[in-house]
């Protein structure tokens, strides 16, 4: 029978090859499962992911719109960053929101907690739903050149099914808040 508790991987030995401010990555020299020697690359991340779906009274939400330098390609994305580990993550999802968009809300709740790519890195990203919002002054960090983009939540679904948002924790919060409307668990 299979116990689900016990890791079938065996490390032999483990070497860092590159390190820098927010990421480690280590090699490890391994046994697999079926007993084969091999490697496995590890990506640290040093911060915790966070992400904003706010949601206004008449059913609009905000994006953020940036040109992503790993994929060389423009994102879509919901207002989003990290925080360090030892920060508690809604801290760091209410000051990403108001960097990114301007926006501060009265209204927080958790909606997902996800691991975003657990084949090669151990990245956690948490979720939140943000209402009652108030607008105030966007300051994006020097490295952001952020276009946002204020829309109805129906219209970022839709683009979310048309493959127009492909960000993993934007595609996540957005078919949440979705399953959240249809369960009558939120309304807008």
């Amino acid at each position: 029978m299979h116990d689900p508790t016990r890791n079938p991987w065996a490390t032999l030995s483990s070497n860092v090859e590159y390190e820098n401010p927010w990421i480690r990555i280590t090699e490890h020299q391994v046994l697999n499962p079926s007993g084969g020697e091999g490697i496995y690359g590890v990506v640290h991340f040093k911060n915790r992911a966070t992400g904003v779906v706010p949601l206004d009274d008449e059913g609009n939400t905000w994006l953020v719109g940036q040109y992503r330098y790993a994929l060389d390609q423009y994102s879509w994305e919901i207002p989003e960053g990290g925080g360090a580990l030892d920060t508690d993550p809604l801290t760091a999802a209410k000051r990403e929101l108001q960097e990114e968009t301007g926006l501060t809300a009265a209204y927080w709740e958790e909606i997902l907690t996800i691991h975003l790519s657990n084949s090669v890195c151990d990245e956690i990203g948490y979720l939140y739903l943000a209402r009652d919002l108030k607008l105030g002054e966007a300051s994006p960090e020097e490295v952001e050149d952020l276009v946002i983009r204020k829309l109805p939540f129906a219209e970022a679904l839709q683009m979310v099914l048309r493959s127009e948002i492909t960000d993993a924790m934007s595609v996540a919060a957005i078919l949440r808040i979705q399953g959240m409307l249809d369960a009558g668990e939120l309304t807008l």
